[in-house]
């Protein structure tokens, strides 16, 4: 994020600052608007990225007949109401043509997802698209489970309220007992 933009964020939180009847110039928040700019800058880095290229593919000799990475922690920003969503990501893909991504990539992977305003919806099946743009597996599986800020804050203001989203293709979409044992294997709840 440019110089230019972070000052539009720090005029912009000063005005909300003083439209919610608080004065900006009060001592424990007078930084508070550069301090939402830089969060601001982290959270939403990734906005306007249409994909992700930080991973590395290998060859192997044989596929594996599952890769599953679990409970990957998110974190993101209702595109709605501009609150967090977070919660936990699981993904599956079943190699093609010994083609595999580094592990560590797919934690990766998900948090590129995140960083832009977006919903949980979105959000599950980007992965599932980047996964299979990067790696034209057999299958995608992806499932997520999350807590909404905009529904425990405001709203019906119920806490502890869990959605669940899931995307499956390839593979996954047609074998039911292989869906079934991705879905066992992450115990979604």
């Amino acid at each position: 994020m440019n110089e230019k933009n972070k000052t539009k964020i720090k005029n912009a939180v000063t005005d909300i600052i003083q439209a919610i009847g608080d004065d900006p110039e009060r001592a424990s928040i007078q930084e508070t608007p550069a301090r939402v700019a830089t969060a601001y800058e982290e959270i939403f880095s990734a906005t306007g990225k249409k994909h992700f290229e930080d991973y590395k593919i290998f060859n192997v000799d044989e596929n594996a007949d599952m890769v599953v990475v679990q409970d990957i922690p998110f974190y993101s920003m209702c595109e709605h109401h501009l609150l967090p969503f977070f919660g936990t990501v699981n993904v599956a893909y079943i190699p093609q043509n010994g083609k595999i991504i580094g592990l560590s990539k797919i934690p990766r992977l998900v948090n590129f997802v995140a960083r832009r305003p977006s919903v949980q919806e979105n959000i599950t099946v980007m992965i599932a698209d980047e996964l299979q743009r990067i790696l034209n597996p057999k299958g995608v599986a992806v499932s997520i489970s999350a807590r909404h800020l905009c529904m425990e804050m405001r709203g019906i203001n119920k806490s502890g309220l869990s959605t669940y989203t899931n995307k499956f293709s390839g593979v996954f979409s047609d074998d039911h007992e292989l869906k079934n044992e991705f879905l066992q294997q992450t115990r979604q709840k």
